[in-house]
């Protein structure tokens, strides 16, 4: 039965043209154009008809592939100024006139630089294909018919399943196969038919198509809805998932840096030459200075960052307080630190989408959790009446509650599903019989949770749903006696009317019933007048519960058999099919009565509400996006304190043009500080003509609520706010319908949970809990942004400390393009304004090192070089001393121990100290000078600036 559903229209729905997938976007805008997406024809079992082939499924988050990885990754390398600018200079000294020092002295560092690159890029690529490997490896076993008939003994023609990966939302949903392959004599593939399906839309909650068989006289034609698709294996789009090139802000602002450092080398350059008059072959004796003030700009600066960055994943990664986190990416920790906008999925990240019952409402009476045995008590004196004294039971208290739970017992489309004992030999014929019909047993399935805790709800006050097919339902009362009633009518729940119903005949009495449950918006205009149903709903809301209005009215066979005419021919109808039912039905909703109100929990992960709090007081605008429905969508950020209690909410009306659009933009911008709930509808419609507009006013905003989103919204709106703000931003999901989100942040997190691990792997970080997000951010984030800030600089510092050393001493001996140090005594949060200190103080303590060296040198000139160069070293040390702001015992070995490397180093180079020298009280007591006047004068200006202007974190620790 289940070989009959129909899986060709939603793979040619959710299949995208291949050439999409294109490695430059450059390239593809040149040689290729745009495919226009048209309408498919699908034939059964004939794949040679098909007009265009398609690649296969299958995740790749790699970078490169072994033809690609050297040239791509020496491409990523040198696309930066910092890389381009060494592989220059160090090309130069191939070249006689040009040469400085030796050769090894430029290479080498270069060449140490892209090897840790390479070994890095290698081992994350390494890891990269292993995930992928396994992931798509996996083994799916085929159904035996033996395992169908737990399925269809219940429902025939139709099966449940999952589309966590499209939506997100891990429930259940119904599919209905098509009528005419039911019961044919061989498989499906043994027909003559084919599919029409309609070009491929960005809406993934609607599909429209037609099935067309052509070996039947006259030929046979059913159209194709929704309910007529299923994807196995939660298959959501064709090709290839191609992860991106990573590399963080950070990276940017000191390439940008690294060009101002060029060209203030450059014009030192040129005033060094201007100063010896333009004298002889200027240009080469200005190339030859650009070389010599190359120290300006450290080769070793890309090398310590990645080494640090590499550091602070495994820290991150080795955190006992975010156990079973994962750094995937090892290139942009520091981002984390960096971050404005966070971009959040509903589903399984902020909620455990586990739905618990907590109110009742009749209008006089409330009952909560700790009242529900008083519901039981009266289900079953109720039932016990019935039994007794006929079906009349007066409208007591009783009498309403026993109403309100058979109606929330009947107003659903929850299925029981009961697992089959397979047999010794395996046999089909008693798959029935091995049925166990037990409680333990049974499960339920919905295509809503909030159905399903609704039905279980049922069950624990003593009204049991025990069978359901397309045409009945049973329910067992607490004294175990089954009611049967038959289904006349369903009405499913769509996002524009906000409710469901269900006509049903009891069976045992012929009461025709027409129940319907919604929301309050929809459901206030079609219930008798009251005077509470408003107020109980926000009571309700405040408490973060998701309400459903449930009502009833009794039609007589006249009143039914009425509607059913109009009914079939508003459905036969070829123009405005749907208008024309959804006015036959309108017609029933008039005057229901009201039953009672119910308040359902979504469970949220667990230190969501602080983690939330936390991430808003440090600036970060959060911002969610999710394919549930609005009311859910604004229930969850009430609950989760997204929005603040005394923050005002401005629902979006939908709009479908210009027009409305443009009104609604208007009163929302006299809105001030209200989050935006909107709905993914409404937003295309407003990005197609006021994208600007739009993003401005929403960027104001305290929180936004996008629902009915789209995977490829999501990632829509990641690049919007990328495009307008320029701020970075993160993504955080946990199912395949995120890794669009994900991988368009400029930081993305996954969260392994039970939407598999699809946004785990594809993402930068990995994660177990969202709560774990707050110590990522806060703590690893802000830490690795620091330190990486606080490491660049001071490199470039050390770098422009040995520039203004060399500069000095050419201009001291005629503007000479000598190198001051030769050999291997040639080595190599972020703004400008920190970086202007820097440049400071390296001129300072240049001067002071260089003119003290020759100041105090005797006669000989490999004094200068001692002295200055040992000083240097020092002041170094104590540069970083003066720069640490918490120490560790590691920092204080590393100190100890870099000094102990350079006096060790002293008896192997002779050949640039005289050891009868450096190891006399003078030379100690010049050193000692030298550095006391390059580092005292900036101890002292940081003790008073700590003194009378502290920062903001040492008045926390004091």
């Amino acid at each position: 039965s289940l070989y009959c559903l129909n899986l060709y229209p939603v793979l040619c729905k959710l299949y995208r043209d291949p050439r999409k997938v294109v490695c430059c976007d450059c390239l593809a805008h040149i040689c290729r154009r745009k495919k226009e997406l048209k309408a498919r024809t699908v034939w059964l079992g004939c794949p040679e008809k098909c007009e265009e082939k398609y690649p296969k499924n299958a995740i790749k988050n790699q970078k490169y592939n072994i033809i690609t990885f050297v040239p791509g990754v020496l491409y990523q390398q040198f696309k930066f100024f910092l890389n381009l600018y060494f592989l220059v200079v160090a090309c130069s000294q191939f070249v006689p006139s040009l040469k400085i020092g030796y050769l090894y002295t430029y290479w080498a560092p270069l060449g140490f630089v892209l090897a840790v690159t390479m070994v890095r890029e290698a081992v994350d690529e390494v890891r990269r294909y292993q995930r992928d490997k396994e992931m798509n490896s996996q083994l799916y076993s085929k159904l035996t018919v033996r395992e169908l008939l737990c399925f269809v003994v219940f429902f025939p023609g139709s099966c449940f399943i999952r589309t966590d990966q499209l939506d997100g939302e891990t429930d259940w949903k119904l599919k209905v196969a098509v009528g005419c392959t039911q019961r044919l004599p061989a498989d499906l593939f043994s027909i003559s038919a084919y599919v029409y399906a309609q070009k491929p839309q960005l809406d993934i909650h609607s599909f429209e198509g037609n099935f067309t068989r052509e070996d039947t006289d006259p030929q046979i034609h059913e159209s194709l809805s929704i309910e007529n698709t299923l994807w196995a294996s939660t298959v959501v789009a064709s090709g290839k998932n191609i992860a991106r090139l990573d590399f963080g802000l950070l990276d940017l602002e000191l390439n940008r840096l690294t060009k101002a450092l060029f060209l203030a080398q450059v014009v030192l350059s040129v005033v060094m030459v201007a100063l010896q008059g333009f004298v002889g072959p200027w240009f080469r004796n200005l190339f030859r200075f650009v070389v010599l003030f190359s120290y300006i700009i450290p080769i070793s600066l890309r090398v310590n960052l990645d080494m640090g960055k590499s550091a602070y994943g495994w820290m991150i990664t080795k955190d006992e307080n975010i156990p079973g986190t994962v750094v995937r990416t090892s290139t942009i920790p520091e981002e984390l630190g960096r971050l404005v906008y966070l971009l959040t999925d509903k589903t399984g990240t902020l909620t455990q989408n586990e739905m618990i019952f907590k109110r009742l409402h009749l209008g006089t009476v409330s009952y909560g959790t700790d009242t529900m045995d008083e519901i039981q008590s009266h289900i079953v004196q109720s039932y016990a009446q019935t039994q007794a004294s006929g079906p009349k039971v007066r409208k007591s208290v009783s009498s309403r509650i026993h109403e309100a739970v058979k109606a929330i017992a009947l107003c659903h489309n929850v299925t029981p599903v009961y697992e089959s004992h397979a047999g010794v030999n395996g046999e089909t014929e008693s798959a029935e019989a091995d049925q166990d019909f037990s409680d333990d047993n049974r499960t339920y399935q919905a295509s809503s949770p909030d159905e399903v805790a609704l039905v279980r709800w049922t069950e624990s006050v003593g009204l049991t749903l025990v069978n359901r097919d397309l045409t009945s339902l049973q329910l067992k009362t607490p004294s175990g006696q089954i009611l049967s009633f038959y289904i006349l009518q369903i009405f499913p729940f769509t996002s524009e009317s906000k409710r469901m119903g269900i006509i049903v005949r009891e069976e045992s009495t012929g009461d025709i019933t027409f129940y319907m449950k919604g929301a309050d918006v929809a459901m206030a205009s079609i219930v008798q007048y009251n005077d509470w149903l408003e107020e109980e709903c926000g009571n309700m809301a405040r408490e973060g519960l998701r309400t459903l209005v449930v009502a009833k009215k009794c039609l007589s066979e006249e009143q039914y058999q009425d509607f059913e005419n109009r009914y079939n021919q508003a459905k036969l109808s070829i123009h405005d099919r749907t208008l024309k039912v959804a006015a036959v039905v309108e017609s029933l909703e008039r005057e229901m009565e009201l039953l009672c109100l119910t308040g359902v929990e979504d469970q949220l992960q667990a230190d969501v509400r602080p983690t939330l709090e936390l991430l808003r007081n440090a600036g970060i605008k959060i911002w969610m996006l999710t394919g549930d429905k609005l009311e859910t969508a604004t229930c969850i950020a009430k609950s989760s304190h997204l929005v603040s209690r005394n923050q005002d909410i401005h629902v979006f009306r939908p709009v479908s043009n210009r027009g409305e659009a443009h009104l609604e933009l208007n009163a929302f911008r006299r809105k001030h500080d209200c989050a935006l709930v909107i709905s993914g509808d409404s937003l295309e419609v407003c990005l197609r003509y006021y994208e600007h507009e739009f993003v401005e006013l929403a960027c104001q905003c305290p929180a936004v609520v996008c629902c009915r989103c789209s995977p490829t919204q999501k990632a829509q709106i990641v690049r919007l706010l990328q495009q307008h703000t320029a701020n970075r931003t993160c993504a955080i999901g946990d199912g395949g319908n995120d890794v669009s989100m994900i991988q368009a942040a400029d930081c993305g997190i996954g969260i392994e949970g039970k939407e598999g691990k699809q946004a785990s792997l594809a993402a930068d970080f990995s994660i177990t809990q969202f709560k774990h997000i707050g110590r990522l951010l806060m703590v690893h984030g802000r830490n690795s942004y620091k330190r990486s800030a606080a490491l660049g600089q001071f490199v470039m510092h050390r770098g422009m400390i040995i520039s203004t050393m060399q500069a000095v001493f050419s201009s001291i001996f005629y503007f000479a393009s000598v190198p001051l140090y030769q050999g291997f005594l040639m080595g190599r949060s972020l703004s400008f304004k920190t970086f202007l200190i820097w440049v400071l103080i390296s001129v300072y303590q240049g001067g002071i090192l260089m003119y003290g060296a020759l100041v105090l040198f005797e006669s000989e000139f490999v004094h200068v070089v001692a002295i200055s160069f040992t000083a240097l070293i020092l002041t170094e040390l104590l540069m970083v001393a003066l720069t640490i702001r918490t120490w560790h015992w590691l920092m204080v070995v590393a100190e100890f121990f870099s000094l102990g490397c350079y006096l060790a180093s002293l008896a192997f180079l002779n050949e640039y100290f005289d050891l009868s020298f450096i190891t006399t009280w003078p030379f100690l007591w010049k050193v000692s000078t030298i550095t006391l006047v390059s580092c005292l004068p900036l101890y002292i200006i940081k003790y008073l600036k700590r003194k009378f202007s502290p920062p903001s974190y040492s008045k926390l620790s004091s």
